[in-house]
């Protein structure tokens, strides 16, 4: 049984790779033997990165069974909607995490959500301050309340220093989807 403790990662900044530095750990632990549960807030939309994690039996992966965009084009229903989904994705990740049969705890985008008030923060807030003490937590996202960096063990920020989409190249699959 393991007794060591689960330390916080917080992977937060304007860059991009937040989301890629989370799954390279995982597949770093899922290759350890540990078990992975994984948690993508905002992200709907079929991605890459899902047709690889799918191929490895100690990660799962946990969604919004649909997209619903941006969230400055969302309308308040669509909020709404995805708010209760955010919610139900939490409370499972809670008890997963907390019934000892998940080692490592990813949640994607999850400082997105918590800004934009498209989850329950006191959800939000018992995972990070009530985590299980085995269990590895990891959290990206942009701008993460204090509270959140002080409570974390390790914090590395992602910037941006230039990006394609500055010359108008969009989106490409395999490198940002």
């Amino acid at each position: 049984m393991n007794t060591e403790k689960g330390l916080i990662h917080i992977y937060c900044g304007d860059g991009k790779g937040k989301t890629t530095a989370a799954m390279g750990l995982a597949l770093r632990a899922a290759g350890a033997g540990k078990r992975v549960y994984l948690v993508q807030l905002l992200k709907g939309n079929p991605t890459s990165e899902l047709n690889s994690l799918a191929l490895i039996p100690n990660i799962t992966v946990a969604r919004p069974e649909k997209g619903f965009g941006f969230t400055f084009n969302m309308t308040d229903e669509q909020k709404s909607e995805l708010t209760c989904i955010h919610n139900r994705l939490l409370s499972d990740a809670f008890d997963k995490m907390n019934c000892g049969n998940t080692d490592m705890l990813i949640i994607d985008e999850f400082f997105a959500a918590y800004n934009k008030n498209l989850l329950d923060k006191e959800i939000a807030e018992r995972i990070v301050f009530e985590k299980a003490f085995v269990c590895e937590l990891v959290l990206t996202g942009r701008d993460p309340d204090k509270n959140f960096i002080s409570a974390a063990d390790y914090v590395s920020e992602i910037k941006c220093i230039k990006h394609p989409y500055e010359k108008g190249i969009s989106a490409r699959k395999g490198i940002e989807y």
